[in-house]
């Protein structure tokens, strides 16, 4: 079933499993690394990734940092030096949407993703 209601898309994307929700939490791939690695346009964003801000503010806009960890449950990213004041002056992690997002670089410590990802583009 497809359909256009926003209030049905919000509906469907809060009330997704795991296994989608971990799809929604992808971000886009950068060019250099699609055309030398042949890897998709987007991917799951995944602990150890590196990834560039490319939205937000001017002192998170274009930082680069390792993904410290994914919340599938709040549609958030954590990385690595992106962190900002509370109220009581404490420093914390910043969580960032996945859209904001650009991957540079892939964690290799998992041979069977490489493998996944060139078996779905073969598909395609």
């Amino acid at each position: 079933m497809v359909t256009a209601s926003a209030r049905k898309q919000r509906k469907r994307m809060y009330n997704a499993p795991l296994h989608v929700r971990t799809q929604l939490v992808s971000a886009h791939v950068d060019k250099k690394l699609r055309r030398e690695d042949g890897v998709p346009r987007s991917l799951p964003l995944r602990k150890g990734d590196q990834v560039r801000v490319m939205r937000g503010g001017p002192k998170v806009r274009g930082q680069i940092g390792k993904v410290l960890s994914v919340d599938r449950r709040n549609f958030r990213v954590v990385i690595d030096g992106i962190r900002m004041k509370k109220a009581d002056e404490k420093e914390v992690e910043r969580p960032l949407h996945p859209s904001n997002l650009m991957i540079i670089a892939l964690d290799e410590s998992d041979p069977r993703r490489r493998r996944r990802m060139l078996d779905r583009e073969e598909k395609a």
